[in-house]
């Protein structure tokens, strides 16, 4: 059994349960023999590049403590979008970073190394593991997933999509009510986060299974968007009613490629090559304004679909605790250069496990929404893929409130 601290980063786009995840990795590091100090990084691998690290036993030493770090969204340790260079680089300055880097691990005597994150984080591991191996550096290294576009290969789903479904699919059927109160004839478009993957889009319509009410269609990336097909459902759905509400990914894309709302967006990229996608509702929003000369709306979700937390899953809080806690527990029987997955059961009753599969297998790599999840016409999703999304929001997580208002963990 290898003996030494832990320590813990969280990293990429925030959610309303990654720290419900750090929580169980706190919980699990405390409870391990031979982890001494569990760790924090203040804002990922950036942050401990520059020696900014916290004592997380201290800080969360309580089961209360730690109950209220599992109700607070976003990320308390603060999070980073840092690429991290090739291990094998022989670039000068990528050897001192890595050599730099460990260093720092080698002074807080960390053997075991856990990272929080998504697609883009998983990178980092994978590197990080490439390099402690070929370093001969004694050290576990684990990949703890977070993701709210549930894009992660290997994994059922993703800790942080099931509290931004269950908003997204809350709000979607409020909006559907509040748009059906007037007789005038009005398009409203509500724009949902996705990139490359329309999970999150596709949760708009898990209200379908549940009371009815769905928007009139739903739009994914996974296929190209085409604007007079677009028109033809819009005139269909007002043969039926007057007020037609439909849900889009940001990151839908014309058949040569472009993004829709290209015009709207301002072109800056992230460290790892992605641009900051914004704007396709309103693009379309003006696209029906003048051709249909009705009125149009569009409605942006924008940050509160990852950080509301006031709207959790309970089964999403309690697999990304019990994620977190298993991923420590792995670690210290002896794996390491693995991300920690979730394996659903077949079957019509909800059953999930964990496990853990290489990092090298989910680095990079893009979980799209499978085809017989999409409606053959391309402008919706199946029941199968709502049945298949539901278990994922149910239960209401006991929030601590004072007076009126959530309490929330915050490190200074």
């Amino acid at each position: 059994m290898l003996k030494g601290n832990a320590i813990v980063g969280q990293s990429g786009g925030p959610t309303a349960a990654i720290n419900a995840t750090l929580a169980g990795v706190i919980r699990g590091a405390l409870a391990a023999e031979c982890i001494g100090t569990v760790y924090g990084m203040r804002n990922g691998i950036e942050g401990l590049l520059e020696e900014r690290v916290v004592d997380l036993g201290k800080l969360f030493g309580s089961e209360d403590d730690l109950k209220i770090l599992e109700q607070t969204p976003a990320a308390a340790l603060g999070s980073c979008r840092k690429k991290l260079p090739k291990p094998d680089s022989e670039d000068g300055a990528d050897k001192e970073l890595y050599r730099r880097l460990f260093e720092i691990l080698e002074g807080l005597n960390i053997r075991y190394f856990f990272y929080i994150g998504g697609n883009d984080s998983m990178d980092t591991v994978a590197k990080l593991s490439v390099y402690a191996e070929k370093a001969g550096v004694e050290m576990r290294i684990v990949g703890v997933p977070k993701t709210i576009d549930n894009d992660l290969a290997l994994t059922d789903h993703t800790p942080g999509f099931g509290s931004a479904a269950k908003y997204i699919a809350t709000t979607m059927s409020e909006i559907i009510r509040d748009c059906s109160v007037y007789k005038v004839k009005a398009v409203t478009i509500v724009e949902i986060m996705g990139r490359d993957a329309g999970w999150l889009t596709a949760s708009s319509a898990i209200g379908r299974v549940v009371n009815g009410f769905s928007p009139d269609y739903v739009y994914l990336p996974e296929r190209s968007f085409d604007m007079e097909s677009f028109y033809s459902d819009i005139e269909k759905a007002f043969e039926k009613h007057p007020n037609v509400v439909v849900a889009v990914s940001e990151g839908l894309r014309f058949a040569d490629g472009r993004y829709v709302g290209e015009g709207t967006q301002s072109g800056v990229t992230d460290a790892f090559g992605h641009k900051y996608l914004a704007g396709t509702g309103k693009a379309l929003e003006m696209s029906v304004r003048e051709h249909f000369g009705c009125k149009a709306r569009s409605v942006e979700l924008n940050l509160p679909q990852r950080c509301a937390g006031h709207l959790i899953s309970l089964t999403d809080i309690e697999e990304s605790v019990k994620i977190g806690r298993s991923a420590v527990e792995a670690a210290v029987t002896g794996v390491s250069g693995v991300v920690m997955v979730f394996r659903r059961a077949e079957g019509e009753k909800y059953v999930c496990e964990i496990d853990s599969a290489s990092v090298r297998g989910i680095a990079n790599v893009t979980r799209y929404v499978p085809d017989e999840f999409i409606t053959e016409d391309n402008n919706n999703v199946t029941d199968s893929c709502c049945e298949y999304l539901l278990p994922l929001i149910k239960g209401e997580y006991p929030i601590k409130y004072r007076d009126g208002m959530p309490v929330h963990a915050i490190i200074e």
